[in-house]
């Protein structure tokens, strides 16, 4: 049988724990479900190869989810926020 193989990948805080229930709750008969811990090199590893920016993600036969893609801290906005200004 061909499966789809899903990523989950956690940092063990309540939210990835909840997005891991909610995806296995989710998955099918073909649905091969993952949970990558990103506390672990390897898991962190595989976080860097499909791009992973902020957790929880997940990726779908090794791409991230839409949901998941382009997030994460962007300096720019965080400067533009007043991070690294002195409040005067």
């Amino acid at each position: 049988m061909t499966t789809r193989k899903i990523e989950v990948f956690s940092a063990g805080c309540p939210l990835c724990q909840e997005t891991v229930e909610q995806v296995r709750k989710l998955a099918c008969a073909s649905c091969e479900v993952e949970v990558v811990d990103l506390h672990e090199v390897k898991g962190f590893a595989r976080a860097q190869e499909v791009g992973v920016r902020s957790v929880p993600a997940v990726a779908v036969n090794g791409k991230l989810a839409d949901c998941c893609a382009g997030r994460g801290p962007d300096l720019q906005t965080l400067q533009a926020a007043g991070l690294g200004r002195p409040i005067a």
